[in-house]
């Protein structure tokens, strides 16, 4: 299956995007060209020199960006060795705005950069993967994709003009004998143009509205998705205090409650503020030249520093570096110290958790993951055998997936209104799920933990 969005699923499908396009922009761009000065029946005739001047610059405009965007490096951040380790720095406190920790590049991760799972590293300020031009739209290569839009916009309303002229002199000549008008070629590459060229129109300017809009007041793809997950959080911590649920949000939450009441998107600081810093240059002249126009670059010089790894914001939050919000589960699971069942099985000589330096090989961790799913197993096993009515800790967990069902799916992560995931932008989901530093590793989680985990962020779709 192929979305426009998140590109082919299928392996190696990615690699027809881009001579897809191409072949678009030779159809609409060239054959067009073709059409007019082929046929002089087709009124009101060829183009004249002023017409073709003017259409070519376009497309040479539009052709130069496009290969921009496609090649352009989308950036990557350079760090000391000493930057470098394979588990994040201790952070007791969850709320603290820190840099956040990516597990496959095992280095920080800069504010608003994310790890693309189609490039492989993270990638700053990542707004999309694009499958149209297969690579990342970020900080380096925004203004390239905005040109490629822009100008791709202007050259498909000029050709509308164009054949609008030619399909109203066609109308007004549709009473005249067959052999005084057009040939059935012409007719025929008419009609394909204008329905082509319609549907690109409105596909290309829906896009080109989208991403005039981000670049306006400072937001990329995800972080509008970051926004509406946001939004959805509060209306959910609102909706709990009218319906009294205090077992959702206990006392210990009142500061984390507090906290995403009050954090704001800190990075909108005005709209021309906000389209120099996207464009590189504070002179507008530049953001739209097509060859000399410039980009900015990640300032890899002094790493942790400058463009790319600091990013002014409009001062709204109480503290800097609050964006994204904490995810409140995480948040409350960082606080009490693992999953919830973990206090319940370290009671019953249960211990699921353990240091990091108990096993020596990656297979050991494995083998005793594998162990402790065998065990939970038995338990569940045993405990449906005797039938009992009131059971405690692990087992009592495990009752939750007959809720679910035995062929019960969820959905991995929270989608927006749109549907959209993280995943549908390009970002590594499982990267992103580990913002807030959480004791242990997620292998050590048992299986009914991943069961509650499963059942709650159903629950969060269906609310």
């Amino acid at each position: 299956m192929t979305s426009p969005k998140t590109g082919p699923s299928t392996p190696g499908l990615h690699f027809v995007y881009i001579p897809a396009v191409c072949a678009i922009i030779l159809f609409h761009g060239y054959y067009s060209q073709y059409l007019f000065n082929s046929d002089p029946d087709l009124a009101p005739g060829p183009l004249t020199r002023r017409e073709s001047l003017t259409f070519n610059t376009l497309l040479a405009c539009l052709c130069w960006n496009y290969y921009r965007a496609c090649t352009v490096d989308p950036g990557r951040y350079r760090f000391p060795p000493s930057a470098t380790s394979s588990s994040p720095p201790a952070d007791p406190n969850p709320l603290k705005p820190t840099t956040r920790w990516c597990k496959k590049c095992a280095r920080p991760k800069p504010l608003r950069a994310h790890h693309c799972r189609h490039c492989g590293r993270c990638v700053p300020k990542m707004d999309h993967h694009c499958p149209w031009t297969g690579n990342c739209v970020s900080l380096q290569t925004f203004p390239h994709f905005l040109r490629f839009l822009l100008y791709t916009n202007l050259s498909l309303w000029y050709l509308a003009a164009l054949l609008y002229r030619r399909a109203a002199a066609v109308w007004a000549d549709r009473h005249l004998p067959a052999y005084l008008g057009p040939s059935l070629h012409s007719l025929i590459g008419l009609a394909l143009l204008s329905l082509s060229s319609g549907a690109s129109v409105l596909a290309l300017g829906i896009l080109l509205y989208t991403t005039v809009r981000g670049w306006a007041f400072n937001s990329t793809m995800i972080e509008d998705w970051e926004m509406e997950r946001h939004e959805a959080v509060l209306a959910r911590m609102d909706e709990d205090n009218n319906n009294n649920n205090n077992h959702l949000w206990d006392d210990d939450d009142a500061a984390l409650r507090e906290l995403l009441d009050k954090i704001e998107f800190p990075y909108d600081l005005g709209v021309f503020a906000n389209m120099a810093q996207a464009m590189g240059t504070r002179n507008p002249l530049r953001w739209f030249l097509p060859v000399f126009g410039g980009a900015p670059v990640v300032n890899n010089e002094i790493p942790g520093q400058g463009a790319g790894w600091e990013w002014e914001e409009n001062g709204f939050n109480d503290l800097p570096g609050l964006w994204p919000p904490p995810d409140p589960e995480k948040v409350r699971q960082a606080r009490r110290g693992a999953w919830p069942g973990a206090a319940a099985a370290v009671g019953q000589g249960q211990d699921y958790t353990y240091d990091n330096n108990t096993y020596q090989t990656p297979e050991e961790v494995k083998a005793a993951f594998a162990q402790r799913q065998e065990e939970d197993l038995l338990r569940r096993r045993r405990a449906q055998a005797q039938q009992a009515r009131q059971r405690s800790g692990i087992v009592a967990e495990l009752e939750e997936w007959d809720d679910l069902g035995a062929t019960g799916v969820a959905r991995p992560s929270w989608t927006n209104s749109d549907g959209d995931r993280l995943w549908d932008y390009g970002v590594d989901e499982a990267v992103e799920e580990e913002l807030i530093p959480v004791r242990g590793d997620d292998e050590d989680v048992p299986l009914a933990e991943l069961i509650r985990r499963r059942k709650v962020r159903c629950r969060d779709e269906d609310d």
